[in-house]
């Protein structure tokens, strides 16, 4: 967050949180299993890049999209019903792509009033 206004060519003013997890994370939950988180922000190119920061393409594809209201510490309830009521009803499986937030203007950090955009990948179920 702090070094943010180093970054050029943003096209938005959208901050993401971005995870990528193993193929198996979700096949047996852990708590303590690792996995790499990146904060980011969408680019219109790659040519001016702040020192100690990477590029991230990330790859396209279908995505159900869930909107949060409410601080991070509360979101355990509302991803168990992702997870175990919304993804076993319908007709997807999770898609093994990074799934990620967008903390738009809505975004208060800390605030039951802040929202943001939940996007986990999804395929059609086999």
């Amino acid at each position: 967050m702090p070094r943010r206004n180093e970054i050029q060519n943003s096209t938005s003013t959208n901050l993401y949180s971005l995870q990528v997890y193993s193929p198996s994370f979700f096949t047996s939950f852990d708590e303590n299993a690792i996995f790499e988180k990146w904060a980011a922000m969408e680019v219109a190119d790659f040519s001016i890049l702040p020192g100690g920061m990477e590029s991230f393409i990330l790859p396209g594809g279908l995505y159900a999209v869930f909107l949060y209201q409410g601080e991070a510490r509360d979101a355990s309830p509302f991803f168990q019903f992702i997870f175990k009521t919304w993804l076993p009803g319908s007709t997807y499986e999770l898609d093994k792509r990074p799934h990620f937030e967008i903390l738009g203007e809505k975004y208060k950090r800390d605030d039951p009033s802040s929202e943001e955009e939940i996007w986990m990948p999804i395929r059609e179920r086999k």
